[in-house]
């Protein structure tokens, strides 16, 4: 399957280009979770009008003062919005919102952004199945973790219509300090996962040195501190201890396997075929966190 694809994108182009106007647009918003909070919260504080639904209505708490319109279904959320975001966990998640109303309330000339890092085989199945009604997809997923989400400034990687990424980049930017239109449907999944990769593989190297460093008598915390202040500093040292913590580790040890999957040519069904017994952990990760994992990583695992 392609990466990336143009023809879900060229036939709705239209639609936006006619739609486009100076109101500002309703945004809904679907997935209050680490990320998703902050960005949800980012976007009245920009001056949008907020609509959201949870599958578990007490999560809309964490929504605190924030100004929002709640919602009981996802079919009257989309009947009231313009642009719908999603940021939850996987593909399936995706899809099963999406078929069980979302869709169903939008109208035409509507879109829905995926925040949510999947593969980009769904983002181009999930453009096929919203084209027929005439609702444009994005993949936009952001990279930066809960620290840039609560900072806004994540970067948010934009796959789709160009003329429907254009309508959402004011909306991205409440949340996000740099926002890449990277291409056609599919492009910011592929563009997300290769920045998975790359870290994961700067995250094994580290997994390696501080295996090295133990056998030499030396406090791998300590030397992970220094090593943050030296030339050897990185993304993947700084986010280690923040983004991934205890409660963190098997969940974005799925996400590793993820893109292991779709990058060496898997979809969406590789991820659910990976379950806690038999996809490794991040054995960088679990060393900090006290989480059971093998020291290896799966990119090293992969390498050799």
């Amino acid at each position: 399957m392609a990466l990336v694809s143009d023809e879900a994108d060229g036939s709705l182009n239209g639609i936006f280009d006619m739609k486009t106007n100076n109101a500002r647009p309703v945004i809904g918003f679907i997935g209050l979770g680490d990320q998703g909070l902050s960005m949800a919260t980012a976007i009245p504080e920009a001056g949008y009008e907020l609509h959201v639904w949870a599958r578990r209505p007490g999560d809309l708490n964490a929504l605190g003062n924030v100004s929002y319109v709640r919602h009981d279904t996802t079919r009257e959320l989309a009947a009231a919005c313009d642009i719908v975001g999603l940021c939850v966990s996987t593909d399936d998640d995706v899809m099963e919102i999406v078929a069980d109303g979302l869709l169903a309330g939008l109208r035409p000339g509507s879109i829905i952004v995926n925040h949510g890092t999947g593969t980009p085989g769904n983002a181009v199945r999930l453009a096929h199945t919203c084209a027929p009604s005439q609702v444009a997809v994005l993949d936009a997923p952001v990279s930066g973790g809960r620290p840039s989400a609560e900072a806004r400034t994540l970067t948010t990687m934009v796959g789709g219509p160009e003329a429907a990424a254009a309508r959402c980049e004011p909306v991205f930017r409440a949340f996000s300090r740099h926002v890449v239109h990277m291409g056609n449907t599919g492009a910011g999944q592929s563009a997300k996962l290769f920045n998975n990769t790359l870290m994961m593989m700067n995250q094994a190297n580290i997994a390696e040195i501080v295996e090295l460093a133990v056998r030499f008598g030396t406090d791998p915390s300590k030397l992970v501190e220094v090593l943050k202040l030296g030339s050897a500093a990185s993304s993947a040292l700084t986010l280690l201890g923040t983004m991934v913590t205890r409660a963190t580790v098997d969940h974005r040890a799925e996400v590793e396997a993820l893109g292991h999957a779709a990058v060496r040519g898997g979809d969406g069904r590789a991820r659910r075929r990976c379950n806690r017994g038999d996809s490794p952990r991040l054995g960088w990760g679990a060393r900090f966190t006290g989480a059971a994992a093998p020291s290896r990583s799966l990119i090293r695992l992969d390498l050799t």
